[in-house]
């Protein structure tokens, strides 16, 4: 399960880029001894911290007295004996406070139209729609599946189940009716909340016809009510006494409705990783701990500014929608960006546009996307960051995977004009916030490298055995200490929680990420090397599937790369690269020259028992519609076994035949 320093080459001697004396001047972290500070104080006093920041962050209608409790580990309480609202924390105090006027959301739908949506306009469709779920017979304690596209009412729904004390269980649109069956099932929904159709890319996708597919599956007797909000006025089939308008409930209800307080350990969500085979996993977290450190979070690793315009381009449908759009964002109080469409439609130079329209500041993306935009931005200059006014933009930010240090670069010269930091974000659905991340007024930044750990985190590489590893070894990483947002459990499934995260092989008191990961020697940075099940074993050598990808990527003909393992008798495994060029894809003897050229390449750069013994091109590679590579298709595309997974989230089905 360990990954060797094999492949430390592609990312030895990397560029640091500190913090410019101007920036950390004004940032609210800065220079590293401050950072150190906030540090020793969780070393120091490791509940006192944690409840200082409790206290700071969040309004509470009854304090809590205690901050941890350990007696039931790995199954940890937060401020357990406080009682406090989320959808008070992002709305009412701020419009309480005078600031019912502030733009919360600057919403940009598929085809470039704009709505301003105040936090007193955001209350009130809120409070409307909480009542609403009130008399359709939602109750604290239910829990409400949400199949939403991006959109404010998405926010509004989940908003108002926080408000009565339900449970929201948000589910990406696009998701299959069988994973959406799954959900309800497995949740056990008694309301579920859609759309008549999506927006992407310029075509309507049917939602709620999906949803009725869901229903009639089987097991979906609890849900009473299907609450549909019109997007595109397109047709669907009705079941009168079950399904209803959105707006047709909220215009006979009242914009008054009183926040239920719950305790701090009330599940606020329940949010399903993947769409992987097998059952479901929901990740249950809480509304004290969740809350807390999606705004704190949102303050140290984005440096926010109340004068700051924040766009995560996340859905709602995964854990960074609910942490930095849904929550965050608004518990701050901060004017964000929120967008429906595709980065790519009407041209790749979208992202771009909208940053230069909204005077956007802090911009957070996938290095999916960055690196899909370095291709087409590389062929066309009217689409290239460099055409357009990005002189607004403060930091940058990247989630859901690591960075390779060629897309780091890119993105810092060429979005953030060598000026902007970019924090390089490494967090999960199941830790709630960022774990690793770079400060941006203290951390020198290195590409490729998440940093440091944020303050209270006690992040750490171990072996198979729970022992720390010397520095600059490859190890699982892991969280000695238990922290406020982590999930609680695994919804109805307790057992399987301990196992997966806190397994006896560690001593049972590590949270096991999932992750491998090296600690420089010097610098003390993590680098993450990709998933446990990513580790290739080669002839006995161990290769990280992200040190392979990024030395592909760092070619300079190379756009993308996804490199997975297959089974071979004589190996062990062979290495299969997946990669997408810059230019049109090669056919023939130029595809088996280049693909010589990129062996040769990965083995200067790593060695030669990195090179990929196949490479396939393709025009893409296999991404969900929120950019996600699905590396079990590659698996099984270089297995040559038959695709039998659902392949209903994906984007693009027909690249699979590409790449077969």
């Amino acid at each position: 399960m360990l990954i060797d320093d094999v492949a430390g080459a592609v990312l030895r001697e990397p560029p640091i880029f500190p913090p410019s004396a101007a920036f950390s001047a004004q940032a609210a972290i800065s220079g590293m001894d401050a950072y150190r500070t906030l540090c020793a104080e969780a070393e120091r006093d490791y509940e006192g911290f944690w409840g200082r920041l409790g206290r700071d962050a969040l309004t509470w209608k009854k304090p809590f007295s205690t901050v941890l409790d350990e007696s039931r580990a790995p199954f940890y309480q937060w401020f357990k004996d406080g009682e406090l609202n989320a959808s008070y924390n992002c709305l009412d105090r701020h419009v309480e406070a005078g600031q019912g006027t502030r733009v919360a959301v600057i919403f940009e739908a598929d085809d470039g139209t704009v709505t301003n949506v105040t936090y007193q306009d955001l209350l009130q469709r809120v409070c409307r729609f909480a009542n609403a779920l009130k008399k359709r017979g939602v109750q604290k304690g239910d829990r409400v599946v949400i199949y939403m596209p991006m959109s404010v009412e998405g926010i509004v729904a989940m908003q108002a189940c926080a408000r009565i004390g339900a449970t929201h269980s948000v589910v990406f649109g696009g998701f299959s009716s069988k994973s959406l069956n799954e959900r309800l099932v497995n949740v056990g929904a008694i309301a579920l909340v859609t759309c008549d159709e999506q927006m992407r890319g310029g075509k309507a996708l049917p939602l709620k016809n999906i949803a009725d597919e869901a229903l009639a599956m089987g097991g979906c007797e609890a849900v009473k009510s299907v609450i549909v909000y019109r997007r595109t006025g397109g047709k669907v089939a009705w079941h009168d006494g079950r399904d209803v308008w959105m707006h047709e409930l909220m215009q006979a209800e009242s914009d008054q409705c009183a926040p239920a307080w719950v305790g701090a350990e009330h599940p606020l969500f329940i949010l399903y990783t993947s769409g992987s085979t097998g059952t479901p996993k929901g990740v249950q977290h809480c509304t004290g701990g969740f809350l807390l450190w999606a705004a704190q979070t949102l303050k140290w690793t984005f440096d926010w500014k109340p004068s700051d315009v924040f766009w995560c381009t996340a859905d709602i449908g995964w854990i960074t929608g609910h942490s930095y759009i849904a929550y965050g964002p608004l518990a701050l109080g901060a004017t964000q960006v929120m967008f429906e469409g595709v980065p790519t439609w009407p041209n790749a130079g979208r992202f771009w546009q909208m940053i230069e329209r909204h005077k956007v500041s802090l911009f957070y993306t996938a290095p999916t996307a960055i690196r899909s935009l370095i291709k087409l931005a590389e062929a066309d200059i009217k689409v290239h960051p460099d055409s357009f006014d990005l002189s607004s933009l403060r930091i940058l930010g990247t989630v859901g995977e690591p960075i390779n240090p060629a897309a780091w670069m890119w993105y810092y010269e060429h979005v953030g004009r060598a000026r902007c930091p970019v924090v390089d974000t490494w967090w999960q659905t199941e830790t709630g916030g960022h774990m690793i991340a770079p400060m941006p007024g203290a951390t020198p930044l290195v590409p490729g490298s998440c940093t440091l750990p944020l303050p209270g985190i006690m992040a750490a590489v171990v072996d198979e055995t729970g022992q720390d590893v010397p520095d600059g070894q490859g190890g699982l990483l892991v969280i000695k200490r238990p922290w406020p947002s982590m999930l609680r459990t695994v919804w109805g499934d307790p057992e399987r929680f301990r196992k997966g995260y806190f397994p006896d092989d560690l001593g049972g008191k590590l949270y096991l990420a999932g992750d491998g990961a090296v600690r420089d020697s010097e610098t003390g940075y993590f680098t993450i090397t990709g998933r446990i099940d990513d580790v290739l074993n080669v002839s006995g050598h161990r290769l990280g599937t992200m040190e392979i990808e990024s030395a592909l990527v760092a070619n300079p003909l190379v756009a993308e790369a996804a490199v997975v393992g297959c089974p071979d008798e004589t190996t062990g495994e062979i290495v299969v690269a997946f990669v997408v060029l810059k230019g049109p894809r090669p056919e023939g003897t130029e595809a088996e020259r280049i693909a010589n050229e990129l062996r040769a390449w990965v083995g200067k750069e790593i060695g030669p028992i990195a090179k990929p013994k196949v490479i396939r091109f393709g025009e893409n590679l296999p991404k969900t519609r929120s950019g996600k590579i699905m590396r079990r298709l590659l698996r099984s595309l270089a297995a040559g076994d038959e695709i039998t997974q659902d392949v209903s989230t994906l984007e693009n089905p027909a690249i699979l035949d590409q790449l077969g």
